[in-house]
């Protein structure tokens, strides 16, 4: 009971909406909100470009490229430079880079070419951008408050991507096809500002050993990683749940509309209710965390997620597989800010940014690997089976985490 008291008490604290952290929420709510109109505008204008399926795929795999190149190298930049200075300079040249696609677009000048490099570049900068801005929290709220603030930033980001942008698509093409480019360029400016505006000074840092090398120091992420048994898990199980999710949504539309012939009306009807999971899953992190401890909200988030899984690949109901969607989206809400919540509070602060650095890089990489192994599944026996290898490797998850969280 000493125990439980302890792991609530841990975990009670709110953030305060004063000193800094109102203003990183709503920096980052607006630029997710900014995002979200590009990312759902970007096919549309791939598709009109060409009809060829491989190609405008490019749009979306060049996404996950920059993070196997530069992720680990962006986040020991993290740890060098002022984090507040390297978030509002990295969004005013991402503002100035999307307002140029955007005029572009407006002179009818856009090619696939041209979205390709853009998709590059953009993920490129976030490799810095997000690096630091998991560096940047700790100094913003107590430690004690990190779960929360997670959760609500990861809330509010849903919220804004996944409800308030998605809608407002169609109006603004209708208003001409740049100006869902254009509003992501006035967002990034406006969260630079935002985050121009923090107080948080330089982090204090050990000074660097004579002759420390970028390179040298990433590697030191990577150890640092490693010797973590916790981290070291809980990064193994991230992976495999990537490629699972990588699986599940590369195929989710040929599964609703083909193998539960629900249409198009049941696909969205499924990745809406994913959507009001995660934003459930929000409030629902912090009940968990209080009453189980962080690492086995985590576990129960993956053993909850592998059922869900199952069922979908599994029952052959359009109403199961919304149910399912729904759960399997609070769940990950759950996985989610307990797993960055967790980093942020094992990691030494001079050290968070190449340790994110690295575990996200690994995380990432199975997320196109899901979705290869995906559509491999799909083909060969049947368009239920990625959700069921899904499952399985959520399973898998699972089992790399009982050691790592429980002894």
């Amino acid at each position: 009971m000493a125990a439980a008291e302890a792991v609530g008490a841990a975990v009670a604290q709110a953030p305060s909406w004063r000193g800094g952290f109102g203003r990183l929420w709503t920096a980052a709510v607006v630029s997710r909100f900014g995002d979200s109109l590009r990312t759902a505008a970007l096919p549309l204008l791939a598709a009109s470009l060409t009809s060829d399926p491989l190609k405008v795929s490019l749009v979306t795999a060049v996404g996950f490229l920059p993070w196997l190149l530069f992720g680990l190298l962006g986040g020991a930049v993290a740890d060098r430079v002022d984090q507040r200075r390297a978030m509002w300079a990295v969004d005013l040249v991402r503002g100035a880079l999307v307002a140029a696609f955007a005029a572009a677009v407006a002179l009818g000048q856009a090619s696939l070419a041209l979205l390709v490099a853009l998709a590059f570049a953009l993920t490129s900068l976030q490799t810095l951008f997000d690096n630091a801005a998991t560096a940047l929290l700790p100094s913003l709220v107590p430690k004690s408050a990190l779960g929360r603030a997670n959760a609500r930033l990861m809330t509010g980001q849903q919220l804004a991507g996944g409800f308030l942008a998605a809608p407002l698509v169609p109006l603004l093409l209708a208003a001409g096809p740049a100006v869902p480019y254009a509003a992501d360029a006035a967002t990034y400016v406006l969260a630079a500002a935002l985050v121009a505006s923090l107080r948080a000074g330089a982090p204090d840092r050990p000074a660097r050993p004579p002759g420390s090398t970028l390179r040298g120091e990433t590697a030191e992420g990577l150890r640092a990683l490693w010797r973590d048994r916790v981290l070291r898990g809980l990064c193994t199980a991230t992976t495999l749940c990537n490629m699972g999710v990588g699986a599940l949504i590369a195929t989710l539309v040929l599964h609703v509309t083909g193998w539960l012939h629900a249409g198009h009306a049941g696909y969205a009807a499924a990745i809406a209710a994913y959507g009001a999971g995660a934003v459930a899953g929000g409030s629902l992190t912090h009940r968990l965390a209080r009453r189980l401890g962080r690492p086995r909200s985590v576990l129960l988030a993956g053993a909850v997620q592998t059922g869900c899984l199952a069922a979908i690949g599994g029952i052959r109901e359009l109403w199961v597989t919304v149910a399912a969607m729904a759960v399997f989206g609070a769940m990950g809400m759950v996985w989610n800010v307990n797993q960055v919540t967790l980093m942020q509070e094992r990691t030494p602060r001079e050290m968070l940014g190449r340790t994110s650095a690295a575990f996200r890089t690994l995380a990432v990489a199975g997320a196109p690997l899901g979705a290869v192994l995906g559509g491999a599944t799909a083909g060969a026996w049947g368009l239920n089976t990625p959700a069921l290898l899904a499952s399985g490797l959520f399973l898998a998850a699972v089992g790399a985490l009982i050691p790592a969280l429980t002894s």
